[in-house]
């Protein structure tokens, strides 16, 4: 295994690195004051769009992107050192244009929309000219099993017709968006995996109703985080995306590279936080000496560097398989990054939290923000017992005499929630 940076990589750090620090990190405080003083929970400070410009002139854009001829081309070995270091702020990876859900979104498009699809819809995603949410999560069912999804597409003639309904719908509240990508049945009695479909919905489509705004832990994030009524929305047949039948497989090709991305990022949350309590140890003093000469408080430090060099090195690793073996030979060690980095993330940010004291809980610092994201993505895309699973399935399969191989198919969640 060789996880050295390769030369491109190792130039594109250090100019982000370069850029983090000179317009990231400065404008984090400016971004909050712009969208408080917007009295509008979802609009887009300015300073995110002259953020977004001076990125873009860097050459600092859809790094993600690995397809095609639609991004930089980047390995995913080559991408997990940046996702990580755009991670270290809240703000960062929206700057690059490297933020969910139009990450996966845009893969998507990529890999399985037509040229018509990706001409109305990739492209000025790719510009950031719009964004998009994606429709998966139920609140009536348990949707990390998508067998249970109730969404119903039903074809009338030239058009889909959509009724259901979606929550957690990130995205669907930016003022920009304008694609939703809807998962649902087509066929409640075909095979398992070929009853879902993916469909490509404009936002304003008559029909699509937002019924409320869901914070997380009291967070009110500005993508949004929709509770979605569908009621007879109708699109035409042409919005398939890939085909009926196919959401199940476009589903776990959107969701396996997102886990990589979420890792990535959450080792960036930990570094953040990491800082912040080194920094914050070392300048108070309480009885008579600084925080830092406390045993338990070197305990801390020295336990949260030691699980972060060891998570990074287990995303590397996956980053490697990806590239080398390919996504399904990975999946093992995709499932086991999503549940260790946000494990060690929120555990790092704890530590953090607690050196802080009051201010820990207080909104002067980023950690109580981190600590909401943290313990909520421990939950999205697939709670940490269902990625458990399949780490426990494919080991036991080693064991197991009657089968060679564990199947794909058997797997029944999709990573959603």
């Amino acid at each position: 295994m060789d996880f050295g940076f390769s030369p491109r990589a190792s130039e594109l750090l250090g100019r982000m690195r370069s850029f983090m620090d000179s317009y990231v990190f400065p404008a984090e405080a400016v971004y909050d004051r712009q969208l408080t003083e917007a009295h509008d929970p979802h609009a887009l400070p300015p300073v995110m769009a002259e953020l977004k410009e001076k990125a873009r002139a860097e050459g600092l854009w859809n790094l993600f992107m690995a397809h095609g001829d639609w991004g930089a081309g980047l390995s995913n070995l080559e991408y997990a050192p940046l996702a990580e270091l755009a991670g270290r702020s809240v703000i960062g990876p929206e700057v690059f244009n490297c933020s969910a859900p139009d990450t996966g979104n845009m893969e998507l498009l990529a890999l399985y929309g037509t040229p018509e699809q990706q001409e109305r819809w990739l492209r000025p995603l790719l510009e950031a000219e719009i964004r998009s949410c994606f429709a998966m999560t139920e609140p009536e069912v348990a949707s990390s099993d998508a067998r249970n999804i109730r969404t119903r597409i039903t074809r009338d003639g030239d058009v889909y017709v959509v009724n259901g309904r979606k929550w957690y719908t990130s995205g669907i509240l930016d003022p920009d968006c304008k694609l939703i990508i809807l998962m649902g049945k087509t066929d409640p009695k075909a095979p398992t995996y070929r009853q879902q479909s993916m469909l490509l919905i404009p936002r304003d489509t008559p029909g699509v109703t937002v019924l409320r705004d869901l914070p997380m832990f009291g967070y009110t994030d500005r993508l949004g985080h929709g509770d979605v009524l569908f009621d007879d929305v109708r699109v035409p047949v042409e919005n398939i995306l890939g085909g009926e039948g196919e959401g199940f497989a476009l589903a776990q090709g959107r969701l396996g590279p997102g886990r990589m991305h979420y890792a990535m990022r959450a080792v960036g949350f930990a570094e953040r936080a990491l800082r912040l309590m080194c920094e914050r140890v070392t300048e108070r003093v309480a009885f008579g000496a600084p925080l830092a000469d406390r045993g338990v408080v070197r305990e801390w430090i020295a336990r949260s560097r030691i699980e972060i060099e060891q998570v990074r090195l287990l995303v590397l690793k996956s980053a490697w398989l990806m590239d080398t073996v390919g996504n399904a030979a990975a999946r093992m060690e995709v499932a086991a990054i999503k549940v260790a980095a946000l494990e060690v993330a929120h555990k790092v940010v704890d530590r953090a939290v607690q050196a802080h004291g009051a201010a820990g809980v207080s909104d002067d610092t980023v950690l109580a923000r981190l600590y909401a994201i943290t313990r909520a993505l421990q939950i999205a895309d697939g709670p940490d017992e269902v990625h458990l699973r399949t780490v426990a399935r494919q080991e036991l399969a080693r064991y197991d005499k009657t089968h060679t191989k564990t199947s794909t198919k058997t797997d029944t969640n999709t990573g959603a929630v």
